[in-house]
């Protein structure tokens, strides 16, 4: 029996492409984000907070890719998770330290494996989501 196993995790190069893919569609809206990178662990990789960004912005895009990752699901999905689930819903939003519910952040699969994640703050959750998707662009797969 193995008393150990091998985790994927993402490189700092492409840690550093989904940053600079994410602030080039950030600069493309002509608004100012925070946007983190995290490694499968939700270790911070990379970071970024672009001229302007809300200094709040920083721990929020940090604590979205930390949810994404440690789930391994986007954070809006967290919402349609607990909405119908009181309990879950009143447990989780006040027990889980950095959850997030909502959008903005996105586990970074490559293949099946969830090899970090990104989050994004800094505007309205539907525009952090625009550019954690672009973000993702840099991810071949």
């Amino acid at each position: 029996m193995s008393q150990t196993y091998t985790k994927q995790t993402l490189t700092v190069e492409l840690a550093s492409s989904v940053i600079q893919k994410a602030m080039d569609k950030a600069a493309s809206m002509g608004h100012p984000f925070a946007i983190a990178v995290v490694d499968e662990s939700g270790v911070l990789k990379a970071f970024s907070r672009m001229d302007g960004a809300p200094l709040l912005a920083n721990q929020v895009a940090q604590d979205k890719a930390y949810t994404a990752v440690g789930f391994g699901m986007p954070t809006d999905q967290w919402h349609e998770f607990i909405k119908n689930d009181p309990p879950l819903a009143a447990g989780a939003t006040t027990g889980i330290d950095r959850l997030v519910v909502f959008g903005g952040g996105y586990p970074i699969k490559v293949g099946d494996a969830v090899v970090g994640a990104i989050g994004v703050s800094g505007g309205h959750y539907t525009q952090d989501m625009e550019v954690a998707l672009a973000g993702l662009e840099a991810v071949a797969g």
